[in-house]
């Protein structure tokens, strides 16, 4: 009895490497995640958590009112009385009726809430630096922080193209 050889296996397709995102790109997501923890880290200084800077920053922008507040976090209404909530407790932010609408509410930056802003700027900045100091090349930590800065410029850009702000 003769026997036939038993083809191989195909091999799997394999994408072209033109298909396949380079490892810098794979990896953008995945700092950006890890680059936020840093954030988070140093937020830790002045007690705010980073969904409570995000809407402070939002608010030292412009005031606004909670369901523009959840649209532009990319979160539910909710959400953002939560967090706002805790925001006015603490005297961060004040509660202001709209004119001619009393179903909303305007929120605004306390003096004190613009001066934990600031506080939290410099402290995550401060975190930031403790990151970028680790690496061998001082010019390195400065196109990092260009590099955040490019991204703000992109951010604003998106923002107003969708908002009109």
């Amino acid at each position: 009895m003769t026997t036939e050889p038993i083809p191989a296996p195909a091999s799997p397709a394999v994408a072209p490497a033109a298909a396949v995102p380079p490892a810098s790109h794979r990896t953008v997501g995945r700092t950006a995640a890890w680059l936020s923890k840093q954030v988070e880290i140093g937020l830790g200084a002045v007690d705010l958590s980073l969904p409570q800077y995000r809407v402070l920053g939002l608010l030292d922008e412009h005031s606004a009112v909670s369901s523009d507040l959840a649209e532009r976090l990319a979160v539910r209404p909710p959400t953002v009385t939560a967090v706002v909530d805790g925001l006015v407790a603490r005297g961060l932010v004040g509660r202001h009726p709209v004119a001619g609408d009393r179903r909303r509410v305007d929120h605004r930056l306390t003096p004190e809430g613009l001066a934990v802003l600031g506080a939290a700027d410099e402290a995550v900045e401060a975190r930031l630096r403790v990151v970028t100091d680790a690496m061998d090349d001082p010019g390195a930590a400065d196109e990092a922080f260009a590099g955040l800065a490019r991204w703000r410029r992109a951010l604003v850009a998106y923002s107003r193209s969708r908002w009109g702000r």
